[in-house]
């Protein structure tokens, strides 16, 4: 992904979370026999110095990825929307699209059997959390063993991360209110939580 510095995000906390809040991703593999592979899953995000991302596949996906074999990319994509011209009230401006993304570079180490299980729990814990009265893995039981038996779990520590917030930065103060106020209005392409993320961003002089 190309990078620019007016766009750039380096804080690891702001990175974790984009993650948290964001936890559907794409993987991306390359491999010799398939070329470019590419799946979707629910990462989380670990505390701690670094940025470290696990998740699990089914065992065919995986082996689909051929993965710990070779370098992945993970894409976890935030907030984001349409920008319609006519919102900066001043002239001229074509239409863009505001985002924020990460990309997570690195080589995944695959999980043995209970470690992949308490990825899974940890998926669901993560998710059930909000709720009143959260729902547990350890519920079902055998049951869910039976289908974390066909499951690989993996941790994927980053060799590389960049991470992007296109947020308006490059126009005035004044200019992205006006663009965040739209996205907040009674319309078609209306984006509250992208709107948020412009607000919230630190914009550099």
């Amino acid at each position: 992904m190309l990078q620019q510095k007016i766009f750039e995000v380096t804080d690891p906390r702001q990175i974790r979370d984009l993650v948290r809040s964001h936890s559907w991703a794409t993987l991306v593999s390359h491999t010799p026999a398939r070329g470019l592979v590419v799946s979707h899953l629910p990462v989380l995000v670990e505390d701690g110095p670094g940025i470290a991302l696990t998740g699990h596949l089914a065992a065919a996906d995986a082996e689909f990825h051929e993965l710990g074999a070779h370098d992945v990319v993970v894409v976890v994509q935030g907030p984001q929307g349409y920008i319609s011209p006519t919102w900066y009230g001043n002239a001229p401006h074509v239409p863009t699209w505001n985002f924020v993304v990460v990309h997570v570079h690195g080589r995944p180490e695959l999980l043995a059997p209970e470690p992949t299980y308490d990825v899974l729990s940890d998926t669901v814990d993560h998710f059930e959390q909000h709720f009143a009265e959260p729902w547990t893995l350890d519920r079902a039981g055998g049951y869910a063993r039976r289908i974390a038996s066909g499951v690989r779990g993996f941790r994927l520590p980053a060799g590389r991360v960049t991470a992007k917030a296109k947020l308006s930065q490059d126009e005035p103060a004044e200019v992205a209110e006006r663009v965040a106020d739209a996205l907040t209005a009674d319309q078609p392409w209306a984006r509250p939580e992208l709107a948020h993320a412009m607000r919230t961003v630190e914009r550099r002089p």
